[in-house]
């Protein structure tokens, strides 16, 4: 139980930190010229707080868990690779097929950084759980 708290808080703060930092950019740089009549004047942080607890889970459950039981760093990155590129697809691919104004060019980016971001915080995760 102590193991899988210290890899859940592990993985939480490399996942969260690298999602705020790209946030901070990308909020002005991305989403506002392209979406920003559907973005919110300040996001919804219980909302944001629940995305990330759960997304967490998954995190370790798809990613971490798998390449530490099976000894392979490739296993967080195609794992973790796999899992953004699903999660993040699905919400972008939905609001393209769902919302009046939804830009494509922001489903690419942030399919893109889900990929990147969630296969980046498994391998780190990862490396230092092993190193744990």
């Amino acid at each position: 139980m102590r193991s899988t708290l210290i890899a859940y808080v592990v993985t939480a703060v490399i996942f969260f930190g690298m999602d705020f930092a790209w946030l901070s950019f990308a909020n002005g740089a991305v989403y506002k010229p392209r979406i920003g009549q559907l973005l919110l004047e300040s996001p919804n942080l219980p909302i944001a707080a629940g995305f990330y607890l759960l997304y967490v889970i998954g995190i370790l459950a798809f990613a971490v868990f798998p390449a530490i039981e099976q000894g392979s760093l490739l296993r967080a990155i195609w794992g973790g690779a796999l899992l953004g590129l699903v999660a993040y697809g699905t919400y972008d691919v939905t609001n393209l097929a769902t919302l009046i104004g939804w830009s494509s060019t922001v489903s690419v980016i942030d399919m893109a950084w889900g990929t990147f971001a969630t296969a980046t915080a498994a391998t780190a995760a990862t490396l230092v759980l092993r190193a744990l």
